[in-house]
C-alpha cells in the first residue's frame, strides 16, 4: 500500500483519514484576488458555492487560502489576510460538514482560523515560525508541513528536502504535535527548478521513510505550463499526470483546482496501485 507505513489514520472532525486505503482530495478555494491560476474569490457566497461544488463532487477537504504564493507576488498583512479568509472559513465550517484547512504561514491567521471553525493548518513554510506546532498540539489539529526553498534553492533537490521535512517533524513533535497529526509536503514550486520539480515527483516515493503522509500540490503549477506552454487555466490534463504519477509514488491527498476531474484520475489510479476499486474511507 501507497502512504505512511506506521502512521494508520488521522482523525479530523468528523472524517478519519486511513492513510493507503484511498488518496484524499484537497479542494483549493483561494479569497485572494491575484491568485496565480486565475481562480482568486473575492466574495463569501462564491467561496461557499464553490466549496459546496467541490463537497458535492467528492472532495475530503476544503483548503481555503488568502494570500497569493506565486512567485513575485507581495506579502499582506495578517489583518488583511484575516479579512480575506475568516468569513469564508466560517461560514464553510457552519454550512458543510467536510475538514476546512487554514493555507496559511501565519500564526494569528491560523490561530484566528481554527477559532472561526477550521480543522487543519497547512503551513507553507514547515515551522518557521514555531508557534503553529505549539497550536496544532494546542488545538489537537492536523498540520500540513511543506519544504519551500524560495530563499534558499538546492542543488540536490531531494536530500534538501528530505533534511528540511525532518527538521520539521522533529520541531513538531518536541512541541507536542502527535505523529498521527503530522501530515508533510515536498513544496512543488516554491524555490524549484523545472528539472527539480519533475524529479521530485518522478522520485515522490522517497518521503515514504519519513514514516508521515504525503500531500502532493502540483495543480497548474508553473511546471505543467512550462512542459505544455499553456496558460494556468488550460493545464488540467498537465496536472492529471502529476497526479496519476504521485499516487503511483505514494501520494496519500492530492491538493487540487478541478476537483471533480482530478478524483476520476484518484479513483482509476487508486484501482491500478491500490487494487480499490471505488471503495470508499
Amino acid at each position: 500500500m501507497n502512504g505512511a507505513t506506521k502512521i494508520k489514520e488521522t482523525r479530523c472532525r468528523n472524517t478519519v483519514f486511513r492513510w493507503g486505503l484511498k488518496t484524499y482530495v484537497m479542494g483549493i478555494v483561494n479569497v485572494s484576488p491575484d491568485s496565480f491560476s486565475g481562480d482568486g474569490i473575492v466574495t463569501v457566497d462564491r467561496a461557499l458555492s464553490q466549496a459546496r461544488e467541490f463537497y458535492a463532487d467528492g472532495a475530503d477537504i476544503i483548503d481555503i487560502g488568502g494570500e497569493s504564493t506565486r512567485p513575485g507576488s507581495q506579502p499582506i498583512s495578517d489583518a488583511e489576510e484575516i479579512h480575506r479568509v475568516i468569513p469564508a472559513v466560517r461560514r464553510i465550517s457552519q454550512e458543510l460538514p467536510i475538514p476546512v484547512s487554514v493555507d496559511t504561514y501565519k500564526y494569528e491567521v491560523a490561530r484566528a482560523a481554527l477559532d472561526a471553525g477550521a480543522h487543519m493548518i497547512n503551513d507553507i513554510r514547515a515551522l518557521r515560525d514555531i508557534r503553529l506546532a505549539g497550536l496544532a498540539a494546542e488545538r489537537k489539529v492536523p498540520i500540513v508541513l511543506m519544504s519551500n526553498q524560495r530563499n534558499q534553492q538546492e542543488r540536490h533537490i531531494m536530500p534538501a528536502i528530505l533534511a528540511d521535512l525532518r527538521r520539521a517533524i522533529d520541531m513538531a513533535v518536541k512541541n507536542g504535535v502527535s505523529r498521527e497529526n503530522i501530515i508533510i509536503d515536498p513544496g512543488i514550486g516554491f524555490g524549484k527548478t523545472l528539472e527539480q520539480n519533475c524529479e521530485i515527483v518522478r522520485r515522490l516515493d522517497e518521503l515514504k521513510k519519513l514514516k508521515q503522509p504525503v500531500l502532493l500540490g502540483t495543480s497548474r503549477k508553473s511546471m505543467i505550463g512550462l512542459v505544455l506552454d499553456l496558460p494556468a487555466d488550460q493545464r488540467l490534463e498537465g496536472t492529471a499526470a502529476t497526479v496519476a504519477i504521485g499516487i503511483a509514488g505514494g501520494a496519500d491527498i492530492v491538493r487540487v483546482h478541478d476537483v471533480r476531474a482530478m478524483i476520476r484520475v484518484s479513483k482509476m489510479s487508486d484501482a491500478i496501485v491500490r487494487r480499490s476499486w471505488g471503495r470508499s474511507q
